[in-house]
């Protein structure tokens, strides 16, 4: 009820302050673009800095401003990017596109100046953590393959679910509470090499944007984060070219015009080697099957002034086999977009979109072949709208709809000999539609106090056809109730407040505070300490309820040496509900029942975070210290009591810098720290009829060894022209050889006199060589 009283006073604000401005106004309006590659630049600042105000372009660049007639001095700026300042005269409206160029990039036709930006101290934007392309390029990775999600894992509140592995977890939460969307299509499974690659190149990639809290009305689904990935558009200006080759993978961009800045495409492509290295090396090999590959492709065309079509699509599969055996899985992604002005101050964005994530499951034998394939799909229709009412009120409503279909399992052996089928099981499809409405607004209360304020409401559905059970204590159906296709039987609704606001202390600090509630209808059901391939995505049911995560959070801002260095301290306490587990001994194969071996319970998460980070100069990088506490509480484990969740670490360090000592050589460092995961060792072992049964100690009561490791790099220019630049990236994963215990087994020792703990460690020295290219 607190929040909905905060969100009514925004509101009767918001009233009085349109009153205030109903004197005749002007737009200022328009696109800023990379002056050399014509991509639009998303989240770029225009500010007004006599006024104390200004706007953010939006998602695809657009931005908009309502003014008194007069005259202003225009600020245009962008993180990595040389600020431009322009005077103008408005005494009608004007329509002004702009082209920022790059830091390295200096020429005499525009103004620039040593302005820095101060968006994080002035933003109600928190919680937030945006990734710069050619920044993350820099850091050191495992493999030498760069990747956003490894670069995320390096920030406060966001730390690893495995060595190595490209899934993470959010403030405390499950690695399937992320929302991931790559051009607002949704990634079911982000993970290549059984977690070892993020599905991510890139090369093809424009912006990044973590929301860890504070998240925006118009995001939903998730109740940890929202991962917004944007690809680029490609360079309507002229043909280009990048690449590069290493020694596991390789990949190749091309972009370029369709018609001079009105339309352009980009193609880029990746792919793995690993199974044609290792049949140089072994005859073993031969017809064995170890890669992945991935291949984005995106074209746009201005159809008018105001008119402007986008079709964008991933495809990506990892493969694992040997003589017909093996298994592998993959997403398919399609986003057609139609961005629509109205006017000048209101701007429409409309997008269908298709996504699916299947895999397959083969063994071939002399004697029997089995095969498994498993998957989920979804369409979404949705609507996007931007309003610019004033300099201090920009409104975004909309609505989208989403249909699911969701493949459990299919399941068949064979008796390859006499082609006789020995068994086979096909689990019900299952149907849903998931709804959601929303309205916010980026209100500037006055010049000291802004806020962002806003409702979401959603509803899902379950579709038949559909056989629903019923079930004892002993989970054992007793009943059921069959449902014809297209029937719905069974509907949830969420209604989720979401307030920021942020309050300047002066030109250089600020406090900012949030709440969001949000909804989650779908989950992954897994055994494993972290996702695999084979995890099931199941629908919430009359059995299974939603999640829910309500999250509050507060923070202070504070900018130094001219908006060159950022620091930000940030307390939050997340409160989930619905949770979803295992009960002890639960069958997970392709069990029809599922649903009756479930437990539900609730969780909670707190803590600190810590961020100092250099975004300008020679020197660039930061400093991440997270404080936190994640537990769980399940009836049916540990005796009610509240236990450590898997991904409850303490503490979390990582320390990332990036010096270029010249023109030609730059060296980048990252050292990470983090406490052991907490998981469930033996405490005692048994006897039963002659075997030995270990008795396990109470859930997650133990911890796994802390873990550290440094990785260095190093990167020297060959070549750096206008026409061509190449470089060699030579890096080391784990530098001093730290063995790191990915797993701990426990096992009678060789004299037979008691048992023994045995650490297997993925990783010692990984050094990796790429050789990378562009034109």
């Amino acid at each position: 009820m607190q929040s909905l009283r905060f969100l009514g006073l925004g509101l009767i604000l918001f009233c009085f302050n349109s009153t205030v401005w109903s004197q005749e106004k002007v737009s200022l309006s328009g696109y800023l673009r990379d002056a050399e590659t014509g991509e639009e630049l998303l989240f770029a600042n225009v500010a007004i800095p006599a006024q104390a105000m200004g706007v953010s372009t939006n998602e695809y660049g657009y931005y908009a401003l309502s003014l008194p007639k007069g005259q202003y001095v225009v600020s245009y700026s962008y993180v990595g990017y040389q600020t431009i300042v322009d005077t103008l005269d408005l005494q009608a409206d004007l329509v002004k596109d702009v082209e920022l160029l790059p830091e390295s990039t200096t020429v005499d036709a525009v103004v620039v100046t040593d302005e820095r930006t101060d968006e994080n101290v002035k933003s109600t934007d928190m919680s937030v953590l945006s990734l710069d392309m050619k920044e993350a390029k820099k850091v050191p990775v495992i493999f030498g393959e760069q990747d956003i999600v490894k670069t995320l894992q390096l920030m406060p509140g966001v730390s690893p679910s495995s060595e190595g592995g490209s899934g993470f977890f959010v403030r405390g939460g499950n690695a399937d509470q992320n929302l991931i969307l790559l051009d607002e299509a949704p990634v079911y499974n982000a993970a290549h090499l059984l977690g070892f690659f993020s599905v991510f190149n890139s090369d093809a990639l424009k912006d990044v944007k973590l929301y860890k809290g504070g998240i925006p009305a118009e995001f939903g689904g998730r109740a940890s984060s929202v991962m917004d990935v944007h690809m680029k558009n490609g360079n309507s200006k002229k043909f280009a070219g990048s690449g590069g080759l290493g020694l596991i993978s390789s990949r190749l961009t091309l972009e370029g015009p369709i018609v001079k800045d009105k339309g352009s495409f980009i193609v880029s492509a990746r792919r793995t080697y690993a199974d044609l290295m290792f049949q140089l090396v072994s005859n073993d090999f031969d017809g064995g099957a170890l890669y992945f590959y991935d291949l984005n492709v995106k074209a746009n065309y201005k159809l008018g002034q105001k008119d402007r079509l986008y079709l964008s699509g991933y495809f990506g599969r990892d493969v694992f086999g040997f003589d017909g055996s093996g298994l592998d899985w993959g997403n398919r992604t399609l986003t057609l977009r139609w961005n629509h002005l109205f006017n000048e101050k209101l701007f429409a964005n409309t997008t269908f979109v298709y996504s699916e994530y299947d895999y397959g499951f083969a063994v071939r034998t002399d004697n029997f072949d089995i095969d498994l394939s498993a998957g989920i799909n979804n369409l979404n229709l949705k609507q996007d709208y931007s309003y610019y009412l004033n300099p201090s009120n920009n409104l975004k409503f909309g609505w989208q709809s989403l249909y699911y279909n969701f493949r459990p399992g299919s399941f068949q052996a064979i008796d390859s000999e006499v082609d006789e089928v020995l068994a086979t099981t096909k689990l019900d499809q299952q149907f849903a539609l998931e709804n959601a409405i929303y309205i916010s607004n980026q209100h500037k209360i006055n010049k000291k106090l802004s806020m962002n304020y806003g409702l979401r409401l959603t509803s899902f559905s379950n579709i038949g056809a559909a056989t629903v059970k019923t079930y004892n204590e002993q989970n054992e159906a007793i009943d059921s109730t069959s449902y014809g296709s297209g029937e719905f039987y069974n509907t949830y609704f969420g209604l989720e407040p979401r307030v920021n606001a942020v309050y300047l202390l002066d030109d250089k600090s600020s406090i900012k505070a949030s709440y969001n509630r949000i909804y989650q209808y779908l989950h992954i059901l897994s055994n494993a300490s972290s996702g695999t391939p084979t995890d099931i995505w199941a629908p919430s049911t009359q059995l299974i309820k939603p999640q829910y995560a309500d999250q509050i959070a507060l923070g202070y801002f504070r900018n130094f040496l001219d908006n060159k260095l950022e620091f930000s301290v940030e307390g939050y306490y997340k409160q989930l509900g619905n949770q979803v587990d295992y009960e002890d001994g639960a069958e997970t194969f392709l069990n029809e029942d599922l649903e009756a071996e479930l437990v539900f319970g609730q969780g909670r998460a707190y803590g600190m975070e810590v961020f100092l980070r250099k975004r300008q100069g020679k020197f660039t990088g930061w400093v991440s210290y997270t404080l936190s506490k994640s537990e769980r509480q399940f009836a049916d484990i540990a005796n009610g009591s509240w236990f450590s969740a898997r991904q409850d670490r303490r503490h979390d360090i990582s320390l990332v810098g990036v010096y270029d000592i010249t023109k030609k050589w730059s060296i980048s460092a990252a050292w990470v720290y983090y406490t052991g995961d907490a998981i469930t060792f033996p405490s005692g072992k048994y006897e039963v009829d002659g075997q030995i049964v270990n008795l396990f100690s109470s859930r997650n009561g133990d911890r796994m060894p802390d873990y550290h490791r440094l990785d260095i790099g190093a990167t020297y220019v060959v070549r750096d022209s206008k026409k061509w630049h190449s470089d060699i990236n030579i890096s080391v994963y784990n530098a001093y050889n730290r063995k790191n215990a990915y797993s701990i087994s426990f096992q009678e020792n060789e004299a037979g006199t008691g048992t023994e703990a045995v650490r297997l460690a993925l990783f010692g020295i990984v050094p990796s060589i790429s050789w990378n290219f562009k034109f």
